[in-house]
């Protein structure tokens, strides 16, 4: 895995990115609850704090937890939750460790369809239906992976040009849209359940 990728706007975290698949499942792990490009300049900040040029699943897995949550703890955090990420991330590395010896792109590695590719991105710890659907749209978009049936695997963030997720960032512009398309299903969440909250106390009326 070798490619130009502009998740974080940041040269030296993109480039880790781009070339290492236990560094974008770190990132599409990392992204929620804080703005995507620090997201996903979280791992080339773990890897520069652990004095590595790329991320080790086995490291990872086999350190002491109040340590590693320390190091996401530094100032500036990786993220805004940093102990509970600090879990997660070496959660996933140990299901990495144990399932697939500690290589992430073994993941999807020879995975022959969508449907599958999906399964086993689920399967992954802190990985919803939404966060396995993105990165697989991220895997056929710009990683260069995109088994028979990808885009209907991914739902709508397969989509040619939907800019729903990262997976559509190619840069300040497109980053730009799919924040725009973020705030716009914010704002009509927010306004259905202010219509709801509405409905139901005109109903007690």
């Amino acid at each position: 895995m070798d490619v130009t990728l502009h998740l974080a706007q940041d040269p030296a975290a993109d480039a880790l990115l781009g070339r290492s698949p236990l560094a974008a499942l770190t990132g599409m792990l990392l992204d929620q609850q804080i703005p995507m490009e620090w997201a996903f300049k979280g791992p080339r900040t773990i890897a520069d704090r652990l004095g590595a040029d790329d991320l080790d699943a086995h490291e990872i897995a086999a350190m002491d937890p109040e340590a590693f949550a320390a190091l996401l703890s530094e100032k500036p955090a990786v993220h805004r939750y940093p102990g509970s990420m600090a879990k997660r991330i070496q959660q996933l590395c140990q299901y990495l460790v144990e399932h697939h010896g500690g290589d992430a792109e073994a993941v999807w590695r020879g995975v022959g369809s969508g449907t599958e590719l999906l399964r086993r991105l689920e399967d992954l710890p802190g990985f919803g239906r939404q966060k396995a659907q993105i990165f697989l749209a991220l895997l056929g978009k710009q990683l260069g992976f995109a088994p028979a049936g990808w885009r209907e695997a991914a739902g709508a963030y397969g989509e040619p040009e939907s800019f729903r997720s990262v997976a559509d960032i190619t840069g300040p512009e497109t980053l730009a849209k799919v924040r725009a398309h973020k705030q716009e299903m914010k704002a009509a969440a927010k306004a259905e359940k202010a219509a709801k909250t509405t409905a139901k106390t005109a109903g007690r009326k």
